[in-house]
C-alpha cells in the first residue's frame, strides 16, 4: 500500500461512516438513552415486570449499537489524525503503522455496516434453525449434519450458544430432520440469509466407485418471537401428532411418545420437538416454534405485496448457494455472486464473509 491507495481508502470510508450515521442517527439514541433512564427512575416503572424487562432490552440494544458505532467513529477519526501528523512531520515509522492498520479499520466499518442492516424488526431476535436433507438417502443426509457442524462452529465463532430442539439420526450416517435454536444478539439477523437450498458436489464416502455426486438439502430459519406478538393458532388449525424420540435421552424417552409434531392444516408447515422427557414441554416448544414459522411467512407475505415481487420458490434446483469439493474447491453464493476457495474453512464455521456479503447485496436490490 502507497500513499494515494491509503488516502483513497481513507475517503471511501469515511462515506461509508457518513452514510451509516445518517441511519444510526446517534443523537436520537443517546436522546432515547436518556428518555429510558428517566422512565427508570419513575416510582412505578419497576412494578409492570413484562414492561420493565421489554424496556430494559430495548436500552441494551441502543447501548450496544451506540458503543460500536463510536468504536467505528473513533477508530476512523483516528487513523486519519495519525495518517496526517505522520505525513506532516514525515514520520515513515508511523505512516507505516497506518499501513499496518488499514485491514483492521476497513473490517471495522464493514462491521458497523452490517450492524446498520441488521436493524429489521427480528433481527435482533434468536433463531430457529431447521436442516431437512433432500432426496439421495445416505449421501443427503451426511450433507445435513455437515450442515448442522457447520452452523454449530459458526455460533461457537460469534459467542451464541445453540440448544437443539428436534434431532433425527439418518439410519446409516447423517441426520433425517433437526431443528435448533441459536441464541445471540443478531442471531436471526445473521442467520435469515441461509434459508434456502444448499447443494453439494464432492466424490462421495458411501460409493465404493468414488464417482461424484450431487446433494440438496434445505435450510429454515425463522425468528424466535417474543411473547408481546400475538399469533392465535386455534386447536382446529392444527394436526397434532407424538412419537417416540429417536435421539438419546434415557429409557423414558425412548418407551414412551413423548415427541410432538405439529401441521398447520392451511399452510402446510411442519414442527416437531423431542428434545424435553415432557410431551407437555415439548408441545409448548412445538408451538413457539410453529407461531415463529407462521410470524415469518406473514413477513414475507407482506414484503410481497409492499415489493409487489413474489418471492423465489425455494425448491430442489432453485439452490442459493454451491459447495462444490470435486473437481474444484469453491463455495459461491447466488444471491452476492461472491466465490471463495477456502471450502474446509467455511465448513468449519467460517461463514462471515459469506454472510456478510449477502446481506450487503439484497440491501443493495
Amino acid at each position: 500500500m502507497d500513499n494515494y491507495e491509503y488516502t483513497e481508502l481513507l475517503k471511501h470510508l469515511n462515506v461509508k461512516m457518513n452514510n451509516i450515521t445518517g441511519v444510526v442517527e446517534p443523537k436520537k439514541l443517546h436522546m432515547r438513552l436518556d428518555a429510558i433512564e428517566k422512565l427508570e427512575n419513575e416510582q412505578d416503572f419497576w412494578l409492570d415486570a413484562s414492561n420493565a424487562a421489554k424496556i430494559q432490552k430495548e436500552k441494551t440494544q441502543v447501548q450496544r449499537k451506540l458503543d460500536k458505532y463510536s468504536l467505528a467513529k473513533d477508530a476512523l477519526v483516528d487513523a486519519s489524525e495519525l495518517y496526517d501528523m505522520a505525513i506532516e512531520e514525515n514520520d515513515e515509522e508511523s505512516v507505516q503503522a497506518c499501513y499496518d492498520d488499514a485491514s483492521g479499520l476497513e473490517q471495522l466499518i464493514l462491521n458497523m455496516e452490517i450492524e446498520v442492516l441488521l436493524s429489521g424488526e427480528s433481527d435482533s431476535n434468536n433463531a430457529i434453525v431447521s436442516i431437512h436433507p433432500g432426496a439421495g438417502g445416505t449421501e443427503s443426509q451426511d450433507w445435513a449434519a455437515m450442515l448442522l457442524r457447520m452452523y454449530k462452529m459458526f455460533a461457537s465463532r460469534r459467542g451464541f450458544s445453540i440448544e437443539v430442539l428436534d434431532y433425527q439420526a439418518g439410519d446409516e450416517a447423517g441426520i433425517k430432520d433437526v431443528s435448533f435454536m441459536v441464541k445471540g444478539d443478531n442471531a436471526y439477523g445473521y442467520l435469515k440469509v441461509e434459508t434456502g437450498i444448499h447443494r453439494l458436489v464432492r466424490i462421495s464416502p458411501f460409493d465404493s466407485n468414488a464417482k461424484r455426486h450431487t446433494s440438496f438439502t434445505s435450510v429454515v430459519v425463522s425468528p424466535e418471537i417474543d411473547d408481546d406478538i400475538n399469533i392465535v393458532i386455534e386447536d382446529k388449525d392444527i394436526r397434532v401428532d407424538t412419537y417416540r424420540a429417536s435421539g438419546a435421552g434415557g429409557q423414558h424417552v425412548n418407551k414412551t411418545e413423548s415427541a410432538i409434531r405439529l401441521t398447520h392444516i392451511k399452510t402446510g408447515v411442519v414442527v416437531q420437538c423431542q428434545n424435553d422427557r415432557s410431551q407437555h414441554k415439548n408441545k409448548a416448544t412445538a408451538m413457539k416454534m410453529l407461531k415463529s414459522r407462521l410470524y415469518e411467512l406473514e413477513l414475507e407475505a407482506q414484503k410481497v405485496e409492499q415489493d409487489g415481487v413474489a418471492k423465489s420458490e425455494i425448491g430442489w434446483g432453485h439452490q442459493i448457494r454451491s459447495y462444490v469439493m470435486q473437481p474444484y474447491q469453491q463455495v459461491k453464493d447466488t444471491r452476492s455472486n461472491e466465490a471463495f476457495s477456502n471450502i474446509s474453512g467455511i465448513l468449519d464455521g467460517d461463514i462471515d464473509k459469506l454472510i456478510e456479503g449477502v446481506l450487503i447485496s439484497i440491501n443493495k436490490t
